[in-house]
């Protein structure tokens, strides 16, 4: 299994990002896909998850309204479309998979995901 994050980079606060995940090595469209952040001297904390028909989404609440998660699982990838940027934004953004598929919940823990993606760095100046 291989989860690949890019499309981060330095914005201004109140901009815009769109961060993209690819997936490969595993049957993608059967799992669900999280995004996690870390920032420097924290913890890493969940941002968004969405199932593996791409029904069904959920948001941190630090996020909701201003991200929006997708995916296109004929393209094995997933999308996290960041909107209204703040500094407090700024982390590095991870993407992830959890070890089984068909999972009727949506984790929001990063230790019900086994796979992750390398991590794009988003820095939002103020």
């Amino acid at each position: 299994v291989q989860l690949q994050a890019f499309g981060g980079g330095l914005v201004q606060a109140g901009g815009s990002l769109r961060l993209s995940c690819a997936a490969s090595g595993y049957t993608f469209s059967r799992y669900v896909v999280g995004w996690f952040r870390q920032a420097p001297g924290k913890e890493r904390e969940f941002v968004a998850a969405i199932s593996w028909t791409g029904g069904s989404t959920y948001y941190a609440d630090s996020v909701k309204g201003r991200f929006t998660i997708s995916r296109d699982n004929a393209k094995n990838t997933v999308a996290l479309q960041m909107n209204s940027l703040k500094p407090e934004d700024t982390a590095v953004y991870f993407c992830s998979a959890p070890p089984r598929p068909w999972l009727v919940d949506l984790p929001t823990e990063s230790r019900d995901y086994d796979y992750w993606g390398q991590g794009t760095l988003v820095t939002v100046s103020s």
